[in-house]
């Protein structure tokens, strides 16, 4: 998780948010949701983080939406990363669906 992580924040993920699953979910034990400015950075964050899973833990993540650039997903098997543009985000409000309401706001529940 650490990783992940470190890996969105030197590619300059914004409003990243941490959803803890574990007991909630059978897919994964955490939720990331992070944004990126444009569809060419969101592309590159996800590429990156891939690259740096598969060189530090011989881990093969699985992709989907790096294509069209809006929302990326990208499945570590434990974590499930969203990188989106920003207008994109807004509009699916995937926190909201995640997060418990009392936490809503504070990046990490």
């Amino acid at each position: 998780m650490t990783s992940v992580l470190a890996s969105l924040e030197d590619d300059k993920a914004e409003d990243v948010v941490t959803i803890d699953l574990k007991g909630r979910s059978s897919m994964a034990d955490y939720m990331v949701i992070c944004s990126g400015r444009s569809s060419r950075q969101v592309g590159a964050i996800a590429e990156k983080l891939i690259d740096r899973l598969k060189q530090e833990y011989g881990r093969l993540s699985r992709i989907e939406g790096k294509e069209q650039g809006d929302w990326v997903l990208i499945d570590t098997a434990d974590v499930i990363v969203h990188v989106f543009r920003p207008e994109v985000r807004d509009f699916y409000q995937l926190e909201k669906m995640w997060m418990p309401t009392s936490d809503l706001g504070s990046g990490v529940v």
